[in-house]
């Protein structure tokens, strides 16, 4: 699966499973979101133990499209209120339906905004 294939599936899956950190053996599967052709998701629970924290402590994992399993770096994105809106949007657009709502809505405003996580495919 190429890149343009990764974001594709992101936009049409709602769940998107991850492994933060090298210690996780399972996948978490999180909401994420494309923008700009870039991939972005936000914490929801802000744990201690959490996939972001995960991730803070060690920035490679995984994420599994499918049946296919690529290799990330995750990174706070530097421009990340510059992105908030459209960031935003895409979250309220994609997890839109009755249930989800109300979550879509509670991801797009502070402390969630300020817990944003960017994933860059690490090239084999």
């Amino acid at each position: 699966m190429h890149k343009e294939a990764l974001l594709k599936y992101i936009n049409t899956h709602s769940l998107i499973g991850i492994k933060a950190g090298n210690d996780r053996t399972a996948f978490l599967e999180i909401w994420m979101v494309v923008v700009d052709n870039r991939m972005f998701a936000r914490s929801w629970g802000m744990a201690e133990k959490s996939w972001y924290n995960s991730f803070l402590q060690d920035p490679l994992g995984q994420i599994k499209c499918g049946e296919t399993i690529y290799s990330i770096k995750a990174n706070i994105p530097a421009d990340n209120y510059i992105l908030k809106d459209k960031i935003n949007e895409a979250y309220l657009n994609k997890y839109n339906s009755a249930h989800n709502a109300k979550y879509a809505k509670g991801i797009t405003q502070e402390p969630h905004i300020s817990k944003t996580m960017e994933f860059i495919i690490c090239e084999s």
